[in-house]
């Protein structure tokens, strides 16, 4: 399928955002995320299934000020 992932085009066969969070590497309860304007709770990533054209936004904390 395809996805939007923070505005870039992704060719993924994940099916799940915590599949997609997996094969993207990213790791940790620290990220934010959300599906086509809406959040995610880290709880249900493994339930949220995505759909074809879903836009997603993956946001971690950055240090500085």
């Amino acid at each position: 399928m395809t996805y939007i992932v923070n505005g870039e085009t992704l060719e993924s066969s994940a099916k799940t955002l915590s599949e997609l969070l997996l094969a993207l590497e990213y790791e940790g309860d620290w990220l934010a995320t959300a599906v086509n304007g809406e959040l995610v709770h880290r709880t249900d990533r493994a339930s949220h299934r995505l759909n074809d054209c879903d836009r997603i936004e993956i946001l971690s904390p950055m240090k500085g000020g």
